[in-house]
């Protein structure tokens, strides 16, 4: 079996979120690698940030560094990228665009083998719990608490708001929280996400504010994840750290993990290089005793990770990309009673929507 085509389009997808009046316009790129012998699989990354490029690089620079290789030969394509074409920094384009491609050909592997790609990661279990990311920074205070009771009357029992961009600056999102907090009671789990946007100080004053909210962790706290101040941060609250989502390599992860940094590590197999990548984190993470959960969304990709691997957590079903994903694949599995189910069909168990991909590609950039 040789990879014999790479295709990859860009395309623009608008998103219904609840109570927002208007719909989210997201980006993604969405990927195609084809065998010699008719297999395909399909990988997808985030299109936020110099989506063009990801595509240029997978159509025009990716496929003669991998064509005639065998898609389940991951170590031997990652070696070959890496010295090939980013030998210095695999970070950026380079791994969201080795990311679509990974994705790709792990999906061929389990539909080559008629197993899923959770199982062929270790197949830890075929299930995974899930959250709910609901607290949109669009909603005013009313729709926030009218959201989070929305979210509760579907049943979903682990809720998580974003911070750090509202104008009110840290002590708004203090109150914000809190409002959440008591709307939905004490025993619902709540996690709270900066998005890099914080600098230490604040950070701190937003943790010393609201510590008796019960969070279950505050995730991406700090400019850059700068690893030295996550460390002094998580020292000085009693809130769990999680970071871990868009670094493009390992090698960064293991900074959070070696300066004690983080509680959880959120290693996304879109950005960071796939599963392949994934894995080696979490076998990294199990010997320091963490947990791996899914931050950065696309649940219908790293459902598979929290479930192969053994120190696998929680997915997240991000209300917008979980929107997304139902628009892109046909009938995709939702969270029910907290859990999400692993398809049975092999590889990645979605089917793509051919003609919903072909009426939404963005071909210029805008």
């Amino acid at each position: 079996m040789k990879i014999k085509s790479i295709k990859a389009n860009i395309h623009q997808i608008f998103a219904r979120v609840p109570l927002l009046e208007h719909p989210l316009r997201r980006r993604i790129v969405f990927c195609e690698v084809e065998t010699d012998e008719g297999h395909k699989g399909h990988g997808l990354t985030g299109g936020a940030f110099l989506p063009h490029a990801i595509v240029t690089a997978l159509n025009k620079e990716f496929l003669p560094v991998v064509k005639d290789m065998d898609p389940r030969d991951t170590e031997a394509i990652h070696e070959k990228v890496w010295w090939k074409m980013n030998q210095r920094s695999m970070t950026g384009v380079i791994s969201s665009a080795l990311s679509c491609v990974d994705i790709a050909c792990w999906d061929i592997h389990g539909k080559a083998t008629a197993r899923t790609v959770a199982q062929l990661l270790g197949g830890a279990r075929d299930w995974a719990p899930t959250y709910c990311t609901f607290g949109f920074p669009e909603y005013d205070r009313d729709q926030l608490r009218q959201a989070a009771k929305d979210r509760l009357a579907e049943g979903h029992l682990r809720l998580k708001m974003v911070v750090g961009v509202d104008k009110g600056g840290w002590k708004e999102d203090a109150k914000r929280v809190r409002l959440v907090r008591e709307t939905i009671g004490p025993d619902v789990e709540l996690m709270m996400d900066a998005n890099y946007k914080f600098s230490p100080v604040e950070a701190k004053l937003l943790c010393r504010e609201i510590e008796d909210c019960n969070l279950t962790w505050f995730e991406e706290p700090l400019y850059a994840n700068d690893a030295r101040a996550m460390a002094d941060l998580r020292r000085s609250t009693r809130i769990p750290l999680a970071a871990g989502q868009n670094e493009g390599h390992r090698w960064r992860l293991r900074e959070l993990i070696d300066r004690q940094a983080v509680d959880i590590i959120q290693p996304n197999c879109c950005y960071n290089g796939g599963y392949t990548e994934t894995q080696k984190v979490a076998h990294m993470a199990q010997m320091y005793n963490l947990p791996i959960a899914n931050g950065g969304g696309w649940p219908l990709h790293n459902m598979h990770s929290m479930a192969g691997l053994m120190n696998g957590w929680r997915v997240e079903f991000h209300l917008d990309m979980q929107n997304v994903g139902e628009q892109v694949f046909v009938d995709p599995p939702r969270p029910e009673n907290n859990i999400v189910k692993i398809p049975a069909a092999p590889g990645l168990g979605l089917t793509p929507r051919a003609d919903f991909l072909k009426d939404s590609v963005l071909k210029e950039p805008d």
